[in-house]
C-alpha cells in the first residue's frame, strides 16, 4: 500500500492541509478543530501508515520532541530503572528520550550537554557533578528546561527531584541500634556528590542522636570505578580488622560485591550480623537470608520529573522551580 503524504490525507479527510498539520502537531486544540474532525484523520494517519518527517517537523516547529537524559551510569540498576520509567513516560507524551552515562567524568558530562545542545533536543534531565554548573547554567540562560534529580548543586535555581538520603540512612542506622547494634560499619564511596554525603552525614547524626561514638575506623570510603576485585580486597580488611555487628551499604553495587565477600569470609548474616542494602535491587530479595533494603520510590520520580519538564516545556513564561523531595522507606527482610 501506498504511503499517503500530508496532503492525500487532507483530500481524504476533505480538510485543509494546515488542519491537518496542526493535528499533526497537536495543536488543533488549541485551534479549535473539532473532535469528529480529528479522530477521521487520525484514523487516516493510523491507516495509511504516514510517518511525519522529524527534521522537517523540528525545522519548521524549533521542537525535536527529543529529551535529554544524562545518568552517572545505565548498568546501574537504579539509574537504568529509572531511565526506563522516563522514557515510557515521556513517550506517551509525545516524546522521545536520548540518554547516556557520564561515569562521573567532567568531560564526558560536558561533551553530552554539547551533543545533546547540537541534536536540539527540548529539554534536559540530568544527574549531576561538580564541575557542571557553569554548563548548566548556561542552558537556563538560553531557557532550556532542566531538571536535576537524585542530586542538585549548589548555586543552581533550577528544579530538583531526590529522596532524602539524609533520612533513609539515619532510619536504616536507627534501626540497627534498636536490634541493639553498637559497632555498625558504612561501607560508601569517595565520589564528592550531594547524595553521597548526605548518606554519610546522616549515619553520624544517628549515631551522635543515640549516643554512640563515631569511628572512622568502621568507614569504608571506596574508590569510585575502581575495578572489583579492589573494592572486594578493601572490605575483607574491613570486615577482618574491625568488629562490627551491622553494615550499611551505601549503594546496590557496593551491596553486591560486600555480599560476595561475605560469603567468601564465611561471615554469616544473622544473629551477629544486621545488614541493610541502598537502593534495592531483585538480588537482595533472592538471597538467603534476604537482605534488607532502603527503597527509593522510582514511579513517583518519575512521573515528577516529566510532570516537571513537561510543565516548562508547554510554559510560554518561565516558571518558579520546583524542589521535590520524597522519602525513601526500608524494606525489612
Amino acid at each position: 500500500m501506498k504511503t499517503l503524504s500530508i496532503k492525500d490525507i487532507a483530500v481524504e479527510a476533505g480538510v485543509s492541509i494546515t488542519t491537518v498539520s496542526f493535528i499533526i502537531n497537536g495543536k488543533a486544540r488549541d485551534k479549535s478543530i473539532s473532535e469528529a474532525v480529528i479522530k477521521k484523520v487520525e484514523k487516516i494517519i493510523a491507516e495509511s501508515g504516514y510517518k511525519p518527517n522529524q527534521i522537517a517537523r523540528s525545522l519548521r516547529t524549533g521542537n525535536s520532541n527529543i529529551i535529554g537524559l544524562i545518568i552517572e551510569d545505565i548498568s546501574n540498576s537504579f539509574f537504568s530503572r529509572i531511565a526506563r520509567l522516563i522514557e515510557d513516560k515521556a513517550y506517551k507524551k509525545g516524546y522521545k528520550i536520548i540518554y547516556s552515562s557520564t561515569e562521573n567524568n567532567v568531560e564526558k558530562a560536558k561533551e553530552l550537554i554539547n551533543m545533546f545542545k547540537s541534536r536540539k533536543v527540548d529539554g534536559y534531565i540530568i544527574s549531576p557533578i561538580k564541575g557542571l554548573e557553569e554548563d548548566i547554567q548556561q542552558l537556563l540562560t538560553d531557557s532550556k528546561p532542566v531538571i536535576l534529580f537524585d542530586r542538585s548543586l549548589p548555586g543552581l535555581d533550577t528544579n530538583y527531584v531526590g529522596a532524602d538520603h539524609f533520612k533513609a540512612t539515619y532510619e536504616s542506622v536507627e534501626s540497627f541500634i534498636k536490634q541493639g547494634r553498637k559497632k555498625i560499619s558504612l561501607v560508601t564511596t569517595d565520589i564528592d556528590v550531594q547524595q553521597i554525603t548526605e548518606r554519610l552525614d546522616g549515619y553520624k547524626k544517628a549515631l551522635v542522636d543515640y549516643g554512640i561514638t563515631y569511628d572512622e575506623n568502621l568507614v569504608l570510603k571506596v574508590y569510585f570505578n575502581q575495578e572489583e576485585s579492589e573494592t572486594r580486597a578493601q572490605m575483607e580488611k574491613l570486615f577482618s580488622n574491625v568488629e562490627t555487628d551491622a553494615v550499611l551499604f551505601a549503594t546496590n553495587y557496593l551491596a553486591i560485591s560486600g555480599l560476595k565477600v561475605l560469603k567468601q569470609t564465611k561471615i554469616k548474616i544473622g544473629k551477629n550480623l544486621s545488614v541493610i542494602a541502598y537502593d534495592d535491587h531483585e538480588v537482595f530479595e533472592l538471597h538467603t537470608p534476604g537482605i534488607s533494603a532502603v527503597q527509593q520510590p522510582l514511579e513517583e520520580i518519575a512521573e515528577a520529573i516529566i510532570q516537571l519538564i513537561l510543565r516548562q516545556l508547554s510554559s510560554k513564561t518561565k516558571l518558579d522551580n520546583e524542589q521535590i523531595v520524597f522519602s525513601a522507606k526500608i524494606i525489612q527482610r
